[in-house]
């Protein structure tokens, strides 16, 4: 019988608590035997819209915050594989290294109603279940009953951070406390991350 692995993918720039939230509530509620953070090499979603830090500098940050969380582990198999990043192929590159694994998808709710925009959207519907983290009280999009994917539900509680305000407030040298973890606070500062953004 194979493992039960989540698959949440991002640009984590930077990871923040709410990654941590949703991932540990995901695994406990699908008993996941582990949940992979996948950093994504090129994120073509933001390709043109800002300035995304190194894939290796927001690996170091992922692998900071997830150290001793059980059963979260820092992914870097699509900045291994280089080139803009497919959830598509990775979710393919997983099935054909492990094919009696189950894999789970993990996105937030403003993500799920998206899926259809993404590459080989009916390829992620046959490789793996569908998690829809979000706010107790969300319903997610019919469309996805009625698109044949396999959804899960799990609510979190509502944290709004921004990704685009953590990086002003570590531009400002404002307090990121309680809102990234800390291992991945001491990553920003001793790589200079943020420093420069305008």
């Amino acid at each position: 019988m194979g493992r039960r692995i989540g698959i949440f993918g991002g640009t984590f720039d930077p990871i923040h608590v709410g990654h941590l939230v949703a991932a540990v509530n995901a695994r406990q509620a699908l008993g996941l035997d582990r949940v992979v953070l996948m950093v994504s090499n090129v994120p073509w979603q933001k390709a043109g819209t800002r300035a995304v830090s190194t894939a290796e500098d927001r690996l170091a940050m992922v692998e900071a915050a997830v150290g001793g969380v059980p059963g979260l582990e820092a992914g870097r198999l699509e900045i291994d594989r280089g080139g803009e990043s497919y959830t598509a192929d990775t979710l393919a590159q997983l099935h054909a290294e492990s094919p009696g694994d189950a894999l789970f998808l993990i996105v937030g709710w403003d993500v799920a109603g998206e899926l259809d925009t993404w590459e080989r959207s009916d390829e992620l519907r046959r490789l793996a279940t569908l998690v829809v983290v979000n706010r107790p009280g969300v319903v997610r999009p019919r469309r996805l009953d009625e698109e044949g994917w396999r959804v899960e539900e799990v609510p979190v509680p509502n944290l709004e951070i921004s990704s685009t305000d953590l990086r002003a407030r570590a531009r400002d040298g404002r307090p990121l406390d309680y809102l990234i973890p800390r291992a991945a606070i001491r990553c920003i500062r001793d790589r200079g991350l943020y420093a420069g953004d305008g």
